[in-house]
Protein backbone atom coordinates (compact mmCIF):
# COMPACT_ATOMS: atom_id res chain seq x y z
CA UNK A 1 0.00 0.00 0.00
CA UNK A 2 1.47 3.32 -1.03
CA UNK A 3 -1.19 5.88 -0.22
CA UNK A 4 -3.73 5.92 2.60
CA UNK A 5 -6.04 8.73 3.65
CA UNK A 6 -8.41 8.13 6.52
CA UNK A 7 -10.94 9.84 8.72
CA UNK A 8 -11.13 8.48 12.25
CA UNK A 9 -14.03 9.62 14.46
CA UNK A 10 -13.87 12.90 12.58
CA UNK A 11 -17.37 12.61 11.09
CA UNK A 12 -20.35 11.66 13.30
CA UNK A 13 -22.03 9.67 10.54
CA UNK A 14 -18.95 7.64 9.64
CA UNK A 15 -16.56 6.67 12.49
CA UNK A 16 -14.02 5.32 10.00
CA UNK A 17 -13.43 6.11 6.34
CA UNK A 18 -10.33 4.78 4.57
CA UNK A 19 -9.30 5.33 0.96
CA UNK A 20 -6.09 3.71 -0.27
CA UNK A 21 -4.07 2.91 -3.37
CA UNK A 22 -1.72 -0.05 -3.65
CA UNK A 23 1.24 0.43 -6.01
CA UNK A 24 3.14 -2.67 -7.02
CA UNK A 25 4.96 -4.37 -9.91
CA UNK A 26 2.44 -5.93 -12.30
CA UNK A 27 4.54 -9.08 -12.41
CA UNK A 28 3.87 -9.81 -8.72
CA UNK A 29 0.85 -12.15 -8.53
CA UNK A 30 -2.07 -10.99 -6.39
CA UNK A 31 -5.51 -12.30 -5.52
CA UNK A 32 -8.48 -9.95 -5.27
CA UNK A 33 -10.25 -9.07 -2.03
CA UNK A 34 -12.34 -11.90 -0.62
CA UNK A 35 -12.94 -13.74 2.65
CA UNK A 36 -9.97 -16.06 3.16
CA UNK A 37 -10.75 -19.75 2.96
CA UNK A 38 -8.60 -20.75 5.95
CA UNK A 39 -9.54 -17.70 8.05
CA UNK A 40 -13.15 -17.00 7.18
CA UNK A 41 -13.28 -13.89 9.35
CA UNK A 42 -10.64 -12.04 7.30
CA UNK A 43 -11.52 -9.90 4.29
CA UNK A 44 -8.57 -8.71 2.21
CA UNK A 45 -6.68 -9.02 -1.01
CA UNK A 46 -3.61 -11.21 -0.92
CA UNK A 47 -0.02 -11.23 -2.05
CA UNK A 48 0.32 -14.60 -3.79
CA UNK A 49 4.10 -14.65 -3.25
CA UNK A 50 4.36 -14.37 0.54
CA UNK A 51 0.73 -14.77 1.61
CA UNK A 52 0.33 -11.45 3.40
CA UNK A 53 -1.79 -8.46 2.51
CA UNK A 54 -1.54 -4.68 2.34
CA UNK A 55 -4.91 -3.79 3.87
CA UNK A 56 -7.71 -5.81 5.42
CA UNK A 57 -10.34 -6.14 8.10
CA UNK A 58 -12.29 -8.90 9.82
CA UNK A 59 -15.90 -9.52 10.79
CA UNK A 60 -15.21 -8.39 14.33
CA UNK A 61 -14.01 -4.94 13.24
CA UNK A 62 -10.24 -5.41 13.35
CA UNK A 63 -8.45 -3.34 10.70
CA UNK A 64 -4.85 -3.12 9.53
CA UNK A 65 -2.82 -1.60 6.70
CA UNK A 66 0.85 -1.20 5.88
CA UNK A 67 2.97 1.06 3.68
CA UNK A 68 6.65 0.84 2.85
CA UNK A 69 9.00 3.53 4.11
CA UNK A 70 10.99 4.64 1.07
CA UNK A 71 14.73 4.66 1.66
CA UNK A 72 16.69 2.57 -0.88
CA UNK A 73 19.89 2.97 1.12
CA UNK A 74 18.66 0.62 3.86
CA UNK A 75 16.68 -1.88 1.84
CA UNK A 76 17.66 -5.51 2.40
CA UNK A 77 16.46 -8.34 0.14
CA UNK A 78 16.51 -11.12 2.75
CA UNK A 79 13.85 -9.76 5.09
CA UNK A 80 10.30 -10.90 5.89
CA UNK A 81 7.40 -9.60 3.83
CA UNK A 82 5.84 -6.53 5.41
CA UNK A 83 2.42 -7.74 4.29
CA UNK A 84 2.57 -10.44 6.95
CA UNK A 85 2.42 -7.69 9.58
CA UNK A 86 -1.16 -7.01 8.48
CA UNK A 87 -2.25 -10.63 8.13
CA UNK A 88 -0.71 -11.63 11.48
CA UNK A 89 -2.69 -8.96 13.29
CA UNK A 90 -5.94 -9.94 11.57
CA UNK A 91 -5.39 -13.62 12.34
CA UNK A 92 -4.45 -12.99 15.96
CA UNK A 93 -6.27 -11.93 19.10
CA UNK A 94 -3.78 -9.52 20.67
CA UNK A 95 -5.05 -6.01 21.26
CA UNK A 96 -3.77 -3.39 18.83
CA UNK A 97 -1.39 -1.89 21.40
CA UNK A 98 -0.03 -5.28 22.49
CA UNK A 99 0.45 -6.35 18.89
CA UNK A 100 2.49 -3.24 18.08
CA UNK A 101 4.61 -3.84 21.16
CA UNK A 102 5.49 -7.24 19.73
CA UNK A 103 6.12 -5.76 16.29
CA UNK A 104 8.54 -3.24 17.81
CA UNK A 105 10.73 -6.01 19.20
CA UNK A 106 10.99 -7.78 15.83
CA UNK A 107 11.03 -4.72 13.54
CA UNK A 108 14.54 -5.42 12.28
CA UNK A 109 13.29 -8.55 10.50
CA UNK A 110 11.56 -6.26 7.97
CA UNK A 111 12.51 -3.46 5.65
CA UNK A 112 11.24 -0.15 7.02
CA UNK A 113 7.48 0.22 7.23
CA UNK A 114 4.47 2.11 8.56
CA UNK A 115 1.71 0.06 10.18
CA UNK A 116 -1.86 0.98 11.12
CA UNK A 117 -3.83 -1.41 13.33
CA UNK A 118 -7.20 -0.93 14.94
CA UNK A 119 -9.70 -2.77 17.12
CA UNK A 120 -12.30 -1.94 19.77
CA UNK A 121 -9.58 -0.23 21.83
CA UNK A 122 -8.75 2.33 19.15
CA UNK A 123 -6.63 2.96 16.06
CA UNK A 124 -2.85 2.87 16.46
CA UNK A 125 0.12 3.80 14.25
CA UNK A 126 3.67 2.44 14.30
CA UNK A 127 6.65 3.72 12.30
CA UNK A 128 9.65 1.39 12.26
CA UNK A 129 12.00 4.24 11.38
CA UNK A 130 10.96 6.01 14.62
CA UNK A 131 10.64 2.83 16.66
CA UNK A 132 7.50 3.92 18.46
CA UNK A 133 3.73 3.70 18.26
CA UNK A 134 0.88 5.91 19.39
CA UNK A 135 -2.89 5.88 19.57
CA UNK A 136 -4.51 8.19 17.05
CA UNK A 137 -6.82 10.95 18.21
CA UNK A 138 -9.93 11.72 16.16
CA UNK A 139 -8.98 13.43 12.92
CA UNK A 140 -7.96 13.05 9.29
CA UNK A 141 -4.64 11.41 8.49
CA UNK A 142 -2.52 10.74 5.44
CA UNK A 143 0.19 8.16 4.92
CA UNK A 144 2.43 7.30 2.01
CA UNK A 145 6.06 6.16 2.02
CA UNK A 146 7.24 8.41 4.82
CA UNK A 147 5.90 8.81 8.35
CA UNK A 148 2.29 9.72 9.11
CA UNK A 149 1.12 13.11 7.80
CA UNK A 150 4.37 13.92 6.01
CA UNK A 151 3.25 16.77 3.71
CA UNK A 152 3.95 15.15 0.37
CA UNK A 153 1.72 16.57 -2.39
CA UNK A 154 -0.20 13.31 -2.88
CA UNK A 155 -0.84 12.97 0.87
CA UNK A 156 -2.09 16.53 1.22
CA UNK A 157 -4.28 16.29 -1.86
CA UNK A 158 -5.89 13.02 -0.71
CA UNK A 159 -6.58 14.20 2.84
CA UNK A 160 -7.93 17.60 1.78
CA UNK A 161 -10.28 16.06 -0.77
CA UNK A 162 -11.48 13.43 1.67
CA UNK A 163 -12.20 16.16 4.21
CA UNK A 164 -14.28 18.08 1.67
CA UNK A 165 -16.36 15.02 0.84
CA UNK A 166 -17.04 14.39 4.51
CA UNK A 167 -18.04 18.02 5.04
CA UNK A 168 -20.63 17.87 2.27
CA UNK A 169 -24.30 17.22 2.98
CA UNK A 170 -25.77 13.80 2.30
CA UNK A 171 -24.29 10.30 2.30
CA UNK A 172 -20.89 9.46 0.92
CA UNK A 173 -20.97 8.06 -2.59
CA UNK A 174 -18.69 5.14 -3.29
CA UNK A 175 -17.88 6.37 -6.78
CA UNK A 176 -16.79 9.76 -5.45
CA UNK A 177 -14.32 8.08 -3.14
CA UNK A 178 -12.91 5.94 -5.92
CA UNK A 179 -12.64 8.91 -8.28
CA UNK A 180 -10.61 10.76 -5.69
CA UNK A 181 -7.97 8.03 -5.97
CA UNK A 182 -7.43 8.08 -9.75
CA UNK A 183 -5.78 11.49 -9.95
CA UNK A 184 -2.73 11.19 -12.24
CA UNK A 185 -1.45 14.77 -11.92
CA UNK A 186 2.32 14.92 -11.39
CA UNK A 187 3.39 17.27 -8.60
CA UNK A 188 5.63 20.27 -9.37
CA UNK A 189 9.32 19.58 -8.94
CA UNK A 190 9.75 22.09 -6.12
CA UNK A 191 7.23 20.15 -4.01
CA UNK A 192 8.75 16.71 -4.55
CA UNK A 193 10.56 14.93 -1.73
CA UNK A 194 14.08 13.60 -2.09
CA UNK A 195 13.91 9.98 -1.00
CA UNK A 196 17.04 8.79 -2.79
CA UNK A 197 15.44 7.44 -5.98
CA UNK A 198 16.21 10.34 -8.33
CA UNK A 199 14.06 13.15 -9.70
CA UNK A 200 12.47 11.17 -12.54
CA UNK A 201 11.12 8.50 -10.23
CA UNK A 202 10.02 11.11 -7.70
CA UNK A 203 7.91 12.59 -10.49
CA UNK A 204 6.52 9.21 -11.53
CA UNK A 205 5.50 8.33 -7.97
CA UNK A 206 4.10 11.75 -7.05
CA UNK A 207 0.48 11.33 -8.31
CA UNK A 208 -2.20 9.64 -6.26
CA UNK A 209 -2.57 7.13 -9.11
CA UNK A 210 0.77 5.87 -10.44
CA UNK A 211 1.41 4.72 -14.00
CA UNK A 212 4.83 3.48 -15.15
CA UNK A 213 6.16 0.67 -17.36
CA UNK A 214 5.81 -2.54 -15.35
CA UNK A 215 4.72 -0.73 -12.20
CA UNK A 216 1.73 1.25 -11.01
CA UNK A 217 -1.43 1.44 -8.98
CA UNK A 218 -2.76 -2.11 -8.95
CA UNK A 219 -5.83 -1.56 -6.78
CA UNK A 220 -7.85 1.06 -4.92
CA UNK A 221 -9.67 0.24 -1.70
CA UNK A 222 -12.47 2.02 0.15
CA UNK A 223 -13.49 1.08 3.69
CA UNK A 224 -16.41 2.84 5.36
CA UNK A 225 -17.82 2.08 8.81
CA UNK A 226 -21.05 3.87 9.70
CA UNK A 227 -22.53 4.65 13.10
CA UNK A 228 -24.75 1.54 12.94
CA UNK A 229 -21.64 -0.73 12.69
CA UNK A 230 -22.36 -1.44 9.02
CA UNK A 231 -19.09 -1.85 7.14
CA UNK A 232 -18.47 -1.45 3.42
CA UNK A 233 -15.25 -2.85 1.94
CA UNK A 234 -14.82 -2.16 -1.78
CA UNK A 235 -11.88 -2.91 -4.05
CA UNK A 236 -11.27 -1.81 -7.62
CA UNK A 237 -8.34 -3.33 -9.49
CA UNK A 238 -6.43 -2.05 -12.53
CA UNK A 239 -4.50 -3.96 -15.18
CA UNK A 240 -1.08 -3.13 -16.61
CA UNK A 241 -2.67 -0.60 -18.97
CA UNK A 242 -4.39 1.06 -15.96
CA UNK A 243 -7.74 -0.16 -17.24
CA UNK A 244 -10.37 -0.43 -14.52
CA UNK A 245 -11.65 -3.89 -13.61
CA UNK A 246 -15.06 -4.73 -12.07
CA UNK A 247 -15.45 -3.49 -8.52
CA UNK A 248 -15.85 -5.95 -5.65
CA UNK A 249 -18.01 -4.63 -2.79
CA UNK A 250 -18.74 -6.40 0.50
CA UNK A 251 -21.26 -5.08 3.01
CA UNK A 252 -21.80 -6.57 6.44
CA UNK A 253 -22.50 -5.75 10.05
CA UNK A 254 -19.59 -5.84 12.48
CA UNK A 255 -20.15 -8.82 14.78
CA UNK A 256 -18.31 -8.26 18.02
CA UNK A 257 -19.69 -11.36 19.77
CA UNK A 258 -19.46 -13.99 17.05
CA UNK A 259 -17.30 -14.97 14.10
CA UNK A 260 -19.99 -17.23 12.62
CA UNK A 261 -21.74 -14.45 10.73
CA UNK A 262 -21.84 -15.06 6.99
CA UNK A 263 -21.97 -11.66 5.27
CA UNK A 264 -23.65 -10.96 1.98
CA UNK A 265 -21.35 -10.44 -0.98
CA UNK A 266 -22.15 -7.94 -3.68
CA UNK A 267 -20.33 -7.23 -6.92
CA UNK A 268 -21.12 -3.84 -8.39
CA UNK A 269 -19.68 -1.16 -10.60
CA UNK A 270 -20.70 1.67 -8.30
CA UNK A 271 -23.05 2.34 -5.47
CA UNK A 272 -24.00 4.46 -2.50
CA UNK A 273 -22.41 3.92 0.89
CA UNK A 274 -25.18 2.89 3.31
Amino acid sequence: MCLIALSYHNCPRYPLVVIANRDEFYSRPTTAATFWSEHRGILAGRDAVDGGTWLGCDRGGRFAAVTNFRDPRVRHPSTYSRGTLVSSFLMGRDSAADYLDGVHHKRQRYNQFNLLVGDETGLFYYASVQGKSHKLAPGIYGLSNDVLNTPWPKVQKATHRLARLLDADGPLELEQLFQLLVDTEIAPDHLLPDTGIGLEWERVLSPLFVRAPGYGTRSATVVVLDQADQLLFAERSFDAQSEEQPTLAYRFEIQKASLNFSPRREITESGVVP
